[in-house]
């Protein structure tokens, strides 16, 4: 458990509790055994930048082992956490989420899956004896996400209508496409008076990257903002995955698909666990929207940039800023 210093928990922000009236009932859902979903599929990037998979053919077998896994991590001696990083910005963090001063009721493990599914990772606990099962979890989990995030960027680029098939998803197959994995536990916050109540776990932003895949436990906590503004609470599903749109995915489509803000609040009784997957291309790709995209007359919302210069500007800003305004035209 991660035990917050008083003085740290008073930098805190405590949201209002959600009532069970801003339970989210619209979540797009894809099924992805059913035909003709590419139009939903679009629909929901469009509308919502979020939408739930089912039928998605990774075994839940898989997900509960990595979840077991993450929950043996998470149980360990602090100090034994602690040799796990942190290693800029990689390995073990708590509380403190990036260097710019946010922070949230949380403690994590980022890892860097670029490339060959973990065997590159600069953090030296993964190579130990004794993590042997983790890691094995994770290799297996994380070649599943890049099959689903491949799957589902060809899916959108066929609801498009644009060529080749593999347009979007290259951008995150090459061997060196900048991916991570990050996975985190909330847990219960003993300082919190009543079940209902919550405080911030991680703070409301949305993904620098193309696209995000967040799989997590049976509890609640995850909201999303609708385009009103307003904040709604998402029903887990611990069976299914649910799909951002990133920013990085918002330039490509000149806006047409909006990147989800988002945040996690945590709880006074029960712990969150959530693995989520960042599908990111290549340092070099250059970002802009795409002309088979464009329509006759339509103006670049967006200056083209690299990936290295987006997410590097990410890096220095605060979770709530609006990353994109700077590379706006």
């Amino acid at each position: 458990m991660v035990v917050l210093a008083s003085t740290a928990l008073e930098q805190i922000t405590l949201p209002v509790a959600p009532k069970p009236s801003t339970y989210f009932s619209g979540t797009p859902v894809i099924n992805l055994a059913q035909p003709g979903l590419e139009t939903l599929l679009v629909r929901a990037c469009e509308e919502f930048g979020f939408f739930k998979v089912t039928n998605h053919g990774i075994p839940v077998e898989l997900m509960a082992r990595l979840e077991a896994e993450v929950v043996k991590f998470f149980s360990l001696p602090q100090a034994e956490k602690d040799r796990a990083g942190p290693a800029n910005p990689f390995g073990y963090g708590n509380k403190t989420i990036g260097s710019n001063g946010d922070i949230g009721w949380v403690e994590y493990l980022l890892l860097d899956v670029t490339s060959k599914p973990m065997s590159h990772t600069s953090l030296a606990f993964l190579e130990e004896p004794s993590a042997s099962t983790l890691r094995s979890a994770l290799n297996d989990y994380v070649s599943a996400m890049r099959k689903l995030v491949r799957e589902i960027l060809e899916l959108m680029a066929e609801g498009l209508g644009i060529q080749p098939r593999d347009i979007l998803s290259k951008l995150v197959a090459d061997e060196e496409s900048d991916s991570m994995l990050r996975l985190n536990h909330y847990p219960p916050c003993p300082h919190l008076q009543g079940p209902d109540c919550s405080l911030t776990g991680f703070g409301e932003h949305t993904d620098p990257q193309i696209i995000s895949v967040l799989r997590s436990n049976n509890t609640s906590g995850l909201q999303i903002s609708l385009r009103d503004g307003s904040w709604v609470t998402v029903p887990p599903d611990q069976d299914s995955f649910f799909i951002n749109v990133g920013d990085s995915l918002q330039v490509l489509t000149n806006g047409r698909f909006r990147s989800v803000k988002h945040r996690v609040l945590a709880n006074a009784l029960k712990s969150r666990v959530s693995m989520i997957y960042f599908g990111g291309p290549t340092s070099g790709e250059k970002l802009a929207p795409l002309p088979l995209l464009m329509g006759e007359g339509e103006q670049s919302l967006y200056r083209e940039f690299t990936w290295w210069e987006y997410k590097s500007s990410a890096y220095r800003t605060r979770l709530a800023d609006n990353r994109l305004g700077q590379f706006k035209r």
